[in-house]
């Protein structure tokens, strides 16, 4: 007995001591959780998940993790440990939330969508998650829909640590400088936040061959603290970039430093003192008249977690102003970061609030005479589901560099981007209209809004191409003996991306009258009712093409009423088309007016036929043959194809005495 006592007195000891040792395990978790060492939080959340027996902790210890994996920027860690929290019994809303948000920035934008949707059921009053909804729906059309610009990873930049937030440092852009938390760093120490070195500003040059070379740190702007995020003035003699003290990133601390250029060096960088020391200043972007500083910091008083201000000047060598915050146009609920001025005065800058496609996405924005901005999202392919930010442009050219998380050699790493110039082709058809047949053999005129005009003949298939310039318009004019003149137009004005044009050119044959379709007048009346008018611009338009034509205007009535009365209505119809022409510009001699009355009847084509099968194709539309029809409705139908108004082309050869 005495000894299965003291066997319990040791277990009770070792529950005593195991039970101290969790929680002090737990303790050390959240002290570097709270000191914003995530990268050593998360053995310590994981290793007390593992050895808890308690559900609520282990609940606890799994949102930990995926917080940890979050906050370090490790989406599909994340998404795999937000998995498990939402499935515990103790489940968070956030842990939904967070869930939903990296699916998404994984890329996975219908599953995200759906878990929003569960998280709008647990939190119908939170905003985000229409937001985030939409923006999902967005992405997956944008991807549908990409920007022309073409992207590339720099691979002779790259490694497998971060490397992010380039500029240009001479006008050339021969030569990079970027952040990079690479082995070669100046600091020897590791951040408790994300398991890398501190960062450096390095260097790298392009050779005559197109390669970048080997990445040195910048003599003279490093420190043993973090040092990057440099931004270089347009004239090449001065550098910003931010530098944050040891043991104080995330935190307070980071100041904006400054240097200048003396010869083939810099400056020993000073602080900039635009904030207190015990406040983060961070991101700079100087304009380029040097007026104006961005920056980035979370200063309170914002719109979210951390903004976009600026200071200004009134001379290159004033002093600066107090801290603005660049406003709501600019700013969110989330985070502002990178921003980057342009020389037309776009800012650009990277954010996750506004509507984007996964964390952070590049936005631009235009100032407006008011002093507000148009922010627009950058799209793909320079934004996608993961974190894109810090870029920067080769002046006026839509091209340049800039940083993402997607996949890559390492983290962070560099893309180049450029626009390809807009190329523009069309191809074309010209076909019979009636027949519905390619037409050969027909000489296609281009001619463009910039004076340039080409022809050519079409081939077997009537088929022709033509390479296009950008913002011009375009006259596609198409000609065959036997057929009235066709056109098509197209312009390339206002055309973002390369395109390649479809048109087809119908060619009418004049070996038969060819009816106006759509002629209206009130029963007993030949004047034209206003609908009329836009059948006769398009005959106005056709003659204006075809200078050459004269043409006969035919009026037809149905067999109803007097031969002599409908001779007369139909001259006065006819009558009625060629004054409306006349009065459009058209001269006279090219215009006769003739009234048939009920002396013509239509006869059933294909086409009839196929509206109207009861109308036997080949019959011709006579009283007698009308009176055979079935009923009142079909007779109807056969007298109203009756009146009509067509024109016949009479010479293809005239010459205005104008000319």
């Amino acid at each position: 007995m005495k000894s299965i006592f003291l066997f319990f007195i040791v277990l009770i000891i070792a529950a005593s001591q195991e039970s101290f040792a969790q929680k002090r395990r737990v303790e050390r978790a959240y002290e570097y959780f709270n000191a914003g060492e995530y990268f050593l939080a998360i053995d310590q959340f994981k290793n007390t998940y593992s050895k808890s027996k308690d559900k609520a902790t282990k609940a606890d210890m799994v949102y930990m993790v995926a917080e940890c994996y979050r906050l370090i920027n490790d989406p599909k860690n994340a998404e795999i440990w937000y998995k498990k929290a939402v499935k515990t019994a103790y489940a968070k809303p956030d842990a939904e939330y967070w869930y939903a948000e990296s699916l998404k920035k994984n890329g996975k934008y219908q599953p995200a969508i759906d878990e929003f949707k569960k998280y709008k059921q647990l939190m119908p009053a939170d905003p985000r998650a229409d937001q985030e909804i939409r923006a999902c729906d967005l992405a997956a059309e944008w991807l549908r829909n990409p920007e022309a610009y073409k992207v590339d990873e720099l691979k002779d930049i790259n490694s497998k640590d971060a490397d992010f937030s380039p500029a240009f440092e001479r006008d050339d852009f021969g030569v990079i400088y970027f952040t990079s938390s690479r082995d070669e760093a100046r600091g020897n120490k590791t951040h408790g936040a994300t398991g890398q070195n501190f960062t450096d500003i390095f260097e790298s040059r392009l050779d005559k061959k197109g390669k970048w070379s080997i990445p040195v740190p910048v003599e003279m702007l490093n420190s043993e603290f973090e040092d990057g995020t440099p931004n270089i003035s347009t004239d090449y003699k001065d550098i910003y970039f931010t530098r944050c003290e040891e043991g104080k990133r995330e935190k307070k601390g980071c100041a904006i430093m400054f240097a200048e250029r003396k010869g083939d060096s810099w400056t020993n960088p000073k602080n900039l003192g635009i904030m207190p020391d015990s406040i983060i200043a961070a991101h700079p972007a100087i304009s380029p008249d040097g007026l104006t500083l961005y920056f980035v910091s979370d200063i309170k008083g914002g719109y979210g977690g951390k903004d976009i201000y600026l200071v200004t000047r009134d001379k290159l060598n004033s002093p600066w102003s107090k801290p603005k915050n660049a406003g709501p146009d600019i700013n969110t609920g989330g985070d502002e970061l990178f921003p980057y001025v342009r020389n037309d005065g776009t800012l650009y800058f990277a954010s996750d609030g506004h509507i984007g496609m996964g964390g952070l996405d590049i936005f631009k924005a235009k100032p407006q005479p008011d002093g507000t901005w148009v922010v627009q999202n950058m799209k793909p392919p320079i934004n996608s589901s993961a974190d894109d930010f810090g870029i920067v442009f080769k002046n006026e050219k839509e091209a340049g560099i800039f940083s993402s998380t997607r996949k890559g050699r390492g983290n962070d790493d560099l893309y180049s981007f450029e626009m390809p110039p807009l190329k523009f082709n069309v191809t074309g058809l010209v076909k019979d209209e009636k027949a519905g047949v390619a037409a050969p053999g027909s000489l296609v005129k281009l001619i463009a809004s910039d004076a340039s005009n080409f022809q050519a003949e079409t081939g077997t298939g009537g088929d022709f191409k033509f390479a296009l310039k950008p913002a011009v318009d375009y006259i596609f004019l198409a000609s065959k003996k036997g057929y009235l003149n066709g056109k098509e137009k197209v312009t390339t004005k206002g055309q973002e991306k390369s395109r390649d044009f479809m048109v087809t050119i119908l060619l009418t044959p004049i070996d038969n009258p060819i009816e106006l379709s759509n002629i209206f007048y009130d029963f007993d009346k030949w004047d034209l009712r206003p609908e009329s008018m836009v059948t006769l611009d398009k005959l106005v338009e056709t003659l204006n093409d075809n200078p050459k034509v004269t043409i006969e205007l035919m009026s037809h009535t149905d067999s109803r009423n007097t031969e002599e009365y409908n001779l007369t209505l139909s001259q006065k119809r006819a009558q009625s088309v060629v004054d409306y022409l006349i009065s459009k510009g058209i001269e006279l001699d090219r215009l006769a007016a003739k009234g048939y009355g009920k002396s013509k009847p239509k006869v059933v084509d294909s086409e009839i036929n196929t509206l109207y099968p009861f109308l036997k194709s080949g019959a011709t539309l006579t009283e007698q043959y009308i009176n055979t029809l079935a009923n009142d409705e079909q007779k109807e139908i056969a007298n109203q194809i009756n009146r009509r108004t067509e024109f016949k082309v009479m010479r293809t050869d005239y010459e205005s005495p104008k000319k």
